[in-house]
């Protein structure tokens, strides 16, 4: 797969595994292998009950195609998009590339999706095979769509999709949509989330069903007075979590030849060189908000001591992108092995009890 450009190996080694996972039998002998089953790994966060604490981030799975394949490879979580209120094609190919010698991607897709609409007759015509996967739905802009309108388009996306998410991730970070960071600003942000949280509430009441917790993802370029702005907005509206982080914009310490990184251009960094500053993002986050806002750690775990000590640093569940891309489909169940094992070594009877605790257990 490495031979092809990044964007075409990542759709055909999908359609080869969706067209494996779709034998008889084998889908459910693939997650029977991969599922890493101990109630020491389950965790309650933010009302939904996750089966383990490692889930599969935004951008891989952009139009839910393939997440009850996906679930076969043992994720507790599983999070779709970003889908946006309108379908776009997103920016000019290529536009996904690899960074090996850093074990890092850059991307700037610019939000390519089929729009919310079509996302969600897929999602109610596909159904849930594994249910008990946490299903999460992350949206976006569409680009064409001013700043100064941008919330009716989240809106849209929100409620045409209401129904099939277990939770929502307002996406507000990514780099490849003009003027979408800004909207991580104070007044812009909670205009914005407080209207979704209003149409949660309007929905949930007419669906007769519970409110959808909602998540907010963040930049890992937000300078730390920014993050604690984050933190007050978040007990302000109030939402229910934060993921932390998106890629970043930043090029510093990268191992790849300049020539290659400026060959590459703009876009957003993902993988290992984001392992230090997420972590650093989700430690300030959780002492900030002295714990009572749960977190979702995400950029460069690759292994699970990375995993491991994103969950001390203050994370109650992590997300991995670039490391599955690298680390391929046992990647989960090594990452679950190893958190498990570190329970067991400190005598911990739930991976909750990690959570924040570099001080006890790092």
């Amino acid at each position: 797969m490495f031979c092809l450009p990044a964007e075409k190996a990542h759709h055909v080694s999908m359609g080869a595994f969706t067209g494996f996972n779709r034998l008889p039998a084998l889908g459910s002998l693939l997650r029977r292998r991969n599922r890493v089953n101990s109630p020491k790994l389950s965790n309650t966060v933010f009302g939904l009950t996750f089966e383990n604490p490692v889930g599969l981030a935004a951008g891989f799975d952009k139009d839910a195609r393939w997440y009850n394949e996906l679930a076969t490879l043992g994720f507790g979580h599983i999070e779709v998009g970003t889908l946006t209120g309108q379908p776009q094609s997103g920016n000019p190919k290529p536009r996904l590339f690899r960074l090996s010698a850093d074990q890092a991607l850059v991307n700037r897709m610019g939000f390519n999706n089929q729009g919310a609409d079509l996302a969600a007759r897929r999602v109610a015509r596909t159904g849930r095979k594994y249910p008990e996967t946490v299903l999460g739905i992350n949206i976006g802009k569409t680009k064409i769509v001013p700043v100064e309108t941008a919330t009716e388009d989240y809106l849209f996306g929100f409620e045409r999709l209401f129904a099939y998410a277990d939770y929502f991730t307002i996406n507000v970070s990514s780099p490849n949509t003009p003027g979408l960071r800004t909207l991580q600003h104070r007044e812009p942000l909670i205009e914005l989330l407080s209207a979704i949280s209003t149409l949660n509430r309007t929905l949930a009441e007419d669906h007769e069903m519970a409110l959808k917790p909602i998540l907010l993802k963040i930049a890992p370029d937000l300078l730390d007075e920014q993050l604690e702005d984050i933190v007050s907005i978040a007990f302000e509206i109030p939402i229910d979590g934060i993921i932390a982080t998106n890629t970043t914009i930043s090029r510093e310490g990268l191992s790849s030849a300049e020539s290659l990184v400026e060959e590459v251009g703009a876009g957003g960094l993902s993988g290992a060189p984001l392992r230090l500053r997420s972590r650093e993002v989700v430690r300030l986050l959780h002492q900030r908000s002295t714990g009572k806002i749960p977190i979702v750690g995400v950029g460069g775990i690759s292994t699970g001591e990375d995993a491991w000590q994103m969950i001390l640093a203050g994370a109650s569940l992590v997300q991995i992108y670039t490391g599955f891309v690298y680390g391929g489909p046992s990647v989960v169940r090594n990452i679950n092995r190893y958190l498990l094992e570190q329970l067991e070594k400190n005598e911990l009877s739930n991976i909750q009890m990690a959570v924040g605790g570099e001080d006890k257990f790092g």
